[in-house]
């Protein structure tokens, strides 16, 4: 085995919790800091805690009130609303013939020989 690689082993390790407890136990670290252990952890108290990590639920209700907020146009009336921008080629020949007068009309004239 290499020589000096390891991390060095603390027997003595303090964690200390967001709840006030403290224990120790063996890690690389000198001092732990966690949010939740054994005596504030719902699951071992059998009490419904709130525990909010860094503010997500407040940022989840603030998204969702910036959602209601806006205005959603959906899809149909976007299509809708071009189709009354497009000119059909139908629409386009009516008033090209419209546009025509007699004198600009293009006629041939077919002589009798």
């Amino acid at each position: 085995m290499k020589q000096n690689i390891h991390p060095k082993w603390n027997s003595q390790t303090t964690v200390t919790c967001s709840c006030g407890n403290t224990f120790t136990t063996g890690s690389v670290l000198d001092a732990i800091q966690v949010e939740v252990c054994s005596l504030c952890h719902p699951f071992y108290t059998g009490k419904m805690k709130f525990i909010d990590l860094q503010g997500r639920v407040d940022r989840f209700i603030n998204k969702r009130a910036a959602a209601q907020k806006t205005v959603y146009v959906s899809k149909k009336k976007k299509k809708s609303e071009k189709k009354e921008d497009h000119v059909s080629l139908k629409d386009m020949l009516s008033k090209g013939k419209k546009n025509l007068t007699p004198d600009s009309a293009d006629t041939k004239t077919v002589s009798a020989k």
